[in-house]
This record gives C-alpha cells, sequence and structure tokens, in this order.
C-alpha cells in the first residue's frame, strides 16, 4: 500500500516537471519568434529554421548590459568563433562559428539558458535563431567636429590627485582673487602649447557619478570667448557633439585628457553627456586612446563609468559675439531681419536667391526634414495608383522619396536637387539621382507620367518656374500626363481654412507646409512678415487668371518678408523659417543629471532657424502658366488643403 502510494507521489511530480517543461518550451519559441521580429525590424535579416555557421542571440548585446568580453567567453565554449558581432545599442548580437555543427551545439545549448551579467549583476535568459549570414556595413572613421581637439595626457597622475585633493565641496565661498594656484602651472603649459590664446578668468567644477549626465548644450555665445577648454580627472567618459542638421559624433575623453572647442565645434555644436552607468567603445579603447567611438558591430565593448570630475575653463566675453553662425547667436539675433534678400530682378540674382535660399538650406535640415515627411498625400497617390501597370515616372523634386514606394505596379525614379535627400531615397533602396528640375537628365518623352509636388514654389521668377513646367512636359512621352502641386496663396478657400491654418492654435510647434491629408510634424519661427515685389497683378502669365480671393499687396519695398507661420499669406514672395529640431525628451523619462553651467543653453533654447524661399500661386497662376504652353493641355485643376493642383496631358 505504501509502496503503491509512493509510484502515485512520483508520477504526479514527473507530470508536473513534464507540464513546467512544455510550458517552458512555449515559453522560450514565443520569445524567439518575437527575436525574430525583432531582428527583421531592425536589420531586415531573416532568420532560418536549418542549421547554419551564423546565430542571432537575443539578449545578449551591448543595449542591454552584456558586455563584449563575457559573450565571447560563453560562445567559445562550443567551437571556433569567427566572428562576433555586437552593435551599438541593440538588445542582440551575432556569431559565426567554423562550422554549422559548432553554432547547432552552441544553439543547443544557450537557447533558452539563463546567466547573470556580470558588469550588472542582473539575470537575463538567451534566445536564439540561425541566419543565413550577417552583414552589418562597416562605420567609415568619423572625424571629429571643426575646430575640436583633445589632447591625452595633459598633465600627470601626480597633478591630477592634487588638483582632486584642492576641491572643497562643502565650502560656499566664492574665491577673491581669481582662479586658484593649483591651475596656475596648466593654464601657462595650455598657452604655451598654442592649445588657447587668451587665459581664461572663469572656472566650473563639475563632478559625475556613474549614471549621471549633463544635457546637450552650447554655451552662450554672448558669455564666453571662442575657446572653451574641459579637463577630465578621475575617469574616462564619452562626450556626444551634435550638430544641427542631426549628425552626432561619440568622442572617447581619457583620464588627465584636455578637451579644446573653438570655432564650430564651440559654435554650433551642441555637446552633451548622456546619463548612464556603462559607455559603448571601441575594445580597443580599453586602453584611454582618444578617438571618435565608430558604429564597429566588430569592436564594440561596453565600460563600466567610474567617478569623474571636469574642471572647465572659459573667458568672459566683453564685447557681442560677431561669429558666422548667426542662427544660433544670441548677440545676432535681433540682427537677422536686416540681412534679409531682395527679389530677384534678373537671371543672376534668382539663381543666387535659389542656392542659398533653398538648395543650401535643404542640404542642412535634410535629416529632420525626412522625419516630418512620413505619409503620402492621398490623391498624388490617387493619381499614381491610375496609371497603367508598368508606366514609367520621373519624380521631379522626390525629397525623401515618400512616392517612390506608392505602388509596386509603377517603375518611379525619382531626382532632386539636395544629394542629402537623395542619399536618404538610397538608403530606402529607391532609385534617385540628384539634378536640378530645371533640366532632367532623361531622354525626352521617356516618361508615362511625371509629378512635381511641392518644387515649383521654390523657383524665384516667372520664367523659372515656367521652364520647370516645360522641363516636364519634356519628359513625357505623347499623351503622358503630369500633376503639379504648388503652395497656394489662398489658406482659406470657399469658407474653409486649410489645415495649415487650422493647426494654427493646436499646433505651436509645427511648422509651415500643407500637407494634404496628414498633418506634418514641423517647428515654426513666430516672425512678423511684410510685403514685397511679385503680386498676381504683375505676372505676365496671368491674364487668363480668375485673380479672386488674391490678396497679395503691391510692393513697397525689394526685401522679402519673413512670414509668420500659421498665419494668412500677405505676399507671394517670401521666407518661410524652418526650426531645425534639436534634442527631444522622452515622455516620464527619468535620468540624473549635473545642472548645466551658469551662461549655458540647452539645446532647445538656440535652434537653428533657417529661411527657404517661396513663390506661393495666386487661384488660377498655375493653370495660366500651363495653358501658355503649346505642347500640353490641361486635363484637370483643383485645390487640396492650401495646394494648387494641375493635371496635364502632353500633346
Amino acid at each position: 500500500m505504501a509502496a503503491s502510494s509512493q509510484i502515485t507521489s512520483m508520477e504526479v511530480q514527473t507530470s508536473e516537471d513534464r507540464l513546467k517543461a512544455h510550458k517552458m518550451k512555449k515559453k522560450v519559441l514565443r520569445k524567439q519568434v518575437r527575436a525574430q521580429h525583432t531582428l527583421m525590424r531592425h536589420e531586415g535579416i531573416e532568420c532560418v529554421s536549418h542549421a547554419t555557421q551564423s546565430l542571432v542571440i537575443a539578449n545578449a548585446g551591448l543595449g542591454n548590459g552584456m558586455s563584449r568580453h563575457q559573450l565571447l567567453r560563453i560562445v567559445e565554449e562550443f567551437g571556433f568563433v569567427e566572428t562576433l558581432l555586437m552593435p551599438p545599442n541593440k538588445p542582440y548580437s551575432f556569431v559565426k562559428y567554423g562550422t554549422a555543427e559548432e553554432a547547432k551545439k552552441a544553439f543547443d545549448a544557450l537557447n533558452g539558458k539563463e546567466v547573470t551579467l556580470e558588469d550588472l549583476g542582473q539575470n537575463i535568459v538567451l534566445y536564439i535563431n540561425f541566419v543565413e549570414k550577417v552583414f552589418l556595413q562597416s562605420a567609415a572613421p568619423t572625424s571629429l567636429p571643426p575646430g575640436l581637439a583633445v589632447i591625452e595626457n595633459i598633465i600627470s597622475s601626480e597633478e591630477e590627485r592634487r588638483m582632486l585633493q584642492s576641491i572643497d565641496w562643502i565650502g560656499d565661498e566664492d574665491p577673491q582673487n581669481g582662479l586658484p594656484e593649483i591651475c596656475d602651472l596648466f593654464l601657462e603649459k595650455c598657452l604655451k602649447q598654442g592649445y588657447i590664446k587668451h587665459k581664461p578668468d572663469q572656472l566650473t567644477i563639475n563632478q559625475y557619478e556613474p549614471g549621471q549626465g549633463i544635457p546637450p548644450h552650447i554655451d552662450t555665445h554672448s558669455a564666453f570667448e571662442d575657446e572653451i577648454i574641459s579637463l577630465s580627472l578621475g575617469a574616462e567618459i564619452v562626450i556626444d557633439f551634435k550638430h544641427p542638421d542631426g549628425h552626432t559624433v561619440a568622442i572617447m575623453l581619457p583620464r588627465c585628457s584636455l578637451l579644446v572647442m573653438a570655432g564650430e565645434s564651440r559654435y554650433l555644436w551642441t555637446h552633451g553627456i548622456t546619463p548612464r552607468k556603462f559607455d559603448v567603445i571601441q575594445a580597443s579603447e580599453l586602453g584611454q586612446k582618444v578617438g571618435t567611438i565608430t558604429a564597429d558591430a566588430g569592436g564594440l565593448t561596453l565600460n563600466r563609468r567610474e567617478t569623474r570630475t571636469s574642471f572647465t575653463f572659459r573667458k568672459v566675453r566683453r564685447s557681442p559675439c560677431n561669429c558666422i553662425y548667426p542662427s544660433v547667436c544670441d548677440s545676432q539675433k535681433g540682427q537677422q531681419r536686416q540681412i534679409q534678400p531682395s527679389f530677384p530682378h534678373s537671371e543672376t540674382e534668382a539663381s543666387k536667391l535659389e542656392q542659398e535660399y533653398v538648395h543650401k538650406v535643404y542640404e542642412e535640415i535634410a535629416t529632420h526634414f525626412s522625419s516630418t515627411r512620413h505619409s503620402p498625400w492621398p490623391r498624388v497617390v490617387e493619381f499614381l495608383r491610375s496609371l497603367p501597370k508598368g508606366s514609367i515616372v520621373a519624380d521631379v523634386g522626390c525629397g525623401n522619396g515618400k512616392y517612390l514606394g506608392v505602388s509596386n505596379d509603377l517603375y518611379v525614379v525619382g531626382c532632386d536637387r539636395s544629394k542629402n535627400l537623395v542619399d536618404i531615397c538610397g538608403e530606402k533602396d529607391f532609385q534617385a539621382f540628384v539634378c536640378d528640375a530645371l533640366s532632367v537628365p532623361m531622354r525626352s518623352g521617356c516618361c508615362d507620367a511625371c509629378i512635381s509636388i511641392a518644387v515649383i514654389h521654390h523657383f524665384s521668377t516667372a520664367e523659372r518656374r515656367l521652364a520647370t513646367i516645360r522641363e516636364l512636359a519634356r519628359l513625357l512621352r505623347p499623351g503622358g500626363t503630369a500633376l503639379i502641386y504648388v503652395w497656394a496663396m489662398e489658406q482659406e478657400y470657399k469658407n474653409q481654412k486649410s489645415k495649415y491654418l487650422k493647426e494654427k492654435n493646436t499646433s505651436k510647434d509645427r511648422g509651415e507646409e500643407i500637407s494634404a491629408g496628414t498633418a506634418q510634424r514641423l517647428l515654426c519661427d513666430q516672425v512678423p512678415g511684410g510685403s514685397s515685389q511679385g503680386s498676381a497683378c504683375s505676372d505676365p502669365l496671368l491674364s487668363d487668371s480668375k485673380g479672386e480671393g488674391c490678396d497679395a499687396k503691391p510692393a513697397t519695398d525689394s526685401r522679402l518678408p519673413v512670414h509668420t507661420n500659421r498665419t494668412s499669406f500677405h505676399s507671394q514672395d517670401l521666407l518661410v523659417p524652418w526650426h531645425l529640431k534639436g534634442g527631444t525628451k522622452k515622455k516620464g523619462q527619468n535620468v540624473d543629471t549635473v545642472s548645466l553651467p551658469a551662461g549655458s543653453e540647452e539645446l532647445q533654447e538656440p535652434s537653428p532657424v533657417f529661411h527657404r524661399y517661396y513663390h506661393v500661386f495666386c487661384e488660377g497662376e498655375l493653370e495660366a502658366a500651363c495653358r501658355s504652353l503649346d505642347c500640353v493641355r490641361v486635363q484637370k485643376s483643383y485645390y487640396d488643403q492650401g495646394n494648387w493642383c494641375v493635371v496635364l496631358e502632353k500633346l
């Protein structure tokens, strides 16, 4: 009887173990599938069900605290590791073994296994999949921002010790006799070596514990002179520099090194320290070598932060700043209206205006501009999808290529004057090239259709706008069609306000351009406008224009006014501000940061403002320009959320 009871108890235990194992197996499988989806979304790499030489290991990435040293030790137990790739800030890594058998052995042993992260003391579970092959594009070496230098071993360990001991963190008395004497020899060395031209007269000391940082900022132009130097004591750290166009550079500051910021790096780039306990660095940087941190997945690891103290020296400015970066200079902000360009009176002047206030601006804002251009406008999509299957389409002025992938049934090629925008198209695997809309290097009559969306309003004379339409017509075969969108003067049409005006009160941080059916996330600059030359009445192409609802003021001076965003237009020719978006704060973000030093500004304050030239079209103006060409006919024209639109047919 006792034996029978014992057998029953053992059977129950075995059944429970089987159920538990079954649940665990299902959980591991579910996590594997989720890891597959993450990999496809992030890298475009598809996992396979059969054994290969290459594995992707989820939860074993730099992004969740796994160091290169620990992961290498784990995976080397199962065979020869040819390659170990750890993409920066990602929660997964890639391992390639010498044979598929070795990879299978690692898969069987590690999938679903719990390990402890050595640096964090946390337990994680590894989830593994096979992949055919791994190709992560190697990042090109990144150069330092212009005007920036890092000098290693500027002081000895003994000098470092004395400087750290000299700090009185408790006392609250301000020094009465200038900078501390202990800094004199160091500053004399900097002057003698040519690292600085003027002796500083202001010192800020900050201490950074692991997990602390300082927000991205630019030291106020009017407060301090050009050169700013910062001495790193106690530990190394990674500092991040960011250009207004979004380009970032991470730089290792070794212990006892000197950071020198001058020129562009001091005035234009923001700098800050991300609050975290580990830095992602080059594996070779463990020896405290100076340099930029490139996104080389084959050579990155984690480095635990330690307590770092910085001595930052500045020289107080006694006169206004006159740097060459007025868009971010607080001394020059009030002077920007004095240098507004004039309305062009010749072809040469028009070309120069567009170069400065269209072409250069889009090169600068390309990354931010692209981030605001997500959804194709519905009626443009409708036009493209109405074309016969296999049609060849040219998108002239394609921007970031949001219309290039609308339909797989069409062969769409894009072109744009901005190289940076064309590069973004290339990153999406779209076909695009750089050219001017006035001269597209494609054979005459080679296209079944063309689109020109929000492009022609950037040309500054009636002749150049007409030439652009003529170039579209040249590309079309007989019977081919073109769709043109331009910004409308009438932002209130038939008693209906456009989305542009409707969003005035509900979207303070949005910019100027119309989205037909979708709100665009832009930033605006509220600068009062004025009047300018170029009203509808003066355009010789407008003899057939209805002229209704076009309230452009006659020219009172030749300066182009700066438009106040989210308001009605009072001039056809104007400059529209674009606030280049800087750093963003995540909702609910809770970080421990060091306060900014006096005289510093966070990135939100000095966001650069760029001005783009626009000619906004009155009702009938675009249609009249098209009808002046004898090689096309207007199939239809319409108004779409603040834009005038025309469909042309090549005769």
